[in-house]
């Protein structure tokens, strides 16, 4: 079964959810992969699965997938497995697969997997490895192609939040975040502490982390635009935003200011990254002739991101992606350098200021 995230996310809301098989997300918007792991995470919980990763570094990578599904514990039910990498199983594998997704549709076992996968052209969805996803699994596009989806999504986020936005609320937050998915959502989430109070800091978390089925919800408030107005300017806070029109503009002093108050608000490292390698991706297709529109950016920031090339030299950029997996490292604790310095650090180079030559 194939279906859109925006008609996919709702049901994985509900309170009884079907989990067990093959899913297959595809898409190049990490927030919307990371709120269907959020959407599916509190149902393997509630049926007791053991929850692990796996990053396929290669094919072979597919056996240690294949084991885990095969392995039994005394403590859990059943594994849930998320596994991340675009290399595509072999002929062997994709037979096991698919007795894997046979299996669990007539019960024999009740094991998960979800793979998480860059955007899928038609081409790809043809191919034998798609096969088992499409026949027997559920594939979910986690792409917004339209301003339409990317409100409805973000009023689905609301109405989780407590919160109910007029359609003129709705405009203003749309056009402070000119659209900006990561920024909207941040500045709901901000919304409901100062306008749901009655939601206690329990409630908030659990919505945050998207283990949502099961929390009570207080009916929601009604906001204008007003409210909206007052919020934003009082809201003094950099957010990641921010940084990224920093960075594009290759203002370094500010760059550095965002990333320090950012550091002191205790914004979470791991959407710093995304953002910071979000617009590194994006400059270096734009570098290498990709059309700027193609790959979803804003006519109102092309000139940031054209002015943003100009400044760097293929050889500059051709060492962004190590830097970008040492920045990520660094945050899951796995080196001994600070993360916020490696984010600097990387914030620092995309704006034209580079600190260290990298060997």
């Amino acid at each position: 079964m194939q279906e859109s995230f925006i008609q996919a996310y709702p049901k994985l809301l509900q309170s009884s959810v079907a989990v067990a098989g093959l899913w297959l997300a595809h898409g190049d918007e990490p927030l919307l992969s990371q709120w269907l792991i959020d959407a599916l995470r509190p149902h393997w919980r509630a049926q007791n699965y053991a929850i692990k990763r796996i990053e396929l570094v290669s094919i072979k990578s597919w056996q240690e997938v294949l084991s885990e599904l095969g392995s039994q514990s005394l403590f859990d039910d059943a594994s849930a497995l998320i596994v991340t990498g675009n290399h595509k199983p072999d002929k062997a594998v994709i037979a096991e697969l698919e007795r894997f997704a046979v299996e669990a549709q007539t019960g024999a076992h009740s094991h998960s997997l979800l793979w998480l996968t860059p955007k899928q052209d038609k081409r790809a969805q043809s191919s034998k490895w798609f096969a088992p996803f499409a026949q027997y699994g559920h594939i979910i596009d986690c792409n917004l192609y339209n301003e339409q989806q990317r409100q409805q999504l973000l009023q689905i986020q609301a109405q989780q939040f407590g919160l109910r936005l007029s359609q003129e609320a709705w405009q203003l937050l749309m056009s402070h975040t000119e659209h900006h998915l990561l920024s909207a959502y941040q500045t709901l989430w901000r919304l409901s502490y100062l306008f749901a109070p009655q939601l206690d800091a329990s409630s908030h978390d659990a919505t945050h982390e998207g283990s949502n089925q099961s929390t009570t919800r207080a009916p929601n408030v009604a906001l204008d635009i007003k409210d909206l107005q007052a919020a934003l300017v009082s809201d003094a806070q950099f957010s990641v935003f921010d940084l990224s029109d920093a960075m594009l503009a290759g203002n370094s002093a500010q760059v550095a200011k965002i990333i320090f108050q950012l550091k002191a608000t205790d914004e979470p490292t791991t959407l710093v990254l995304w953002a910071i390698s979000k617009d590194m991706r994006q400059i270096i297709q734009l570098m290498d002739g990709q059309d700027p529109q193609a790959l979803g950016i804003w006519r109102s920031k092309q000139g940031l991101y054209q002015q943003a090339c100009r400044r760097q030299a293929k050889s500059q950029t051709a060492e962004w992606p190590a830097l970008l997996y040492r920045c990520d490292q660094a945050i899951k604790g796995l080196v001994r350098q600070p993360a916020w310095e490696l984010l600097l650090q990387a914030a620092l180079e995309l704006s034209g200021k580079r600190l260290f030559t990298m060997r």
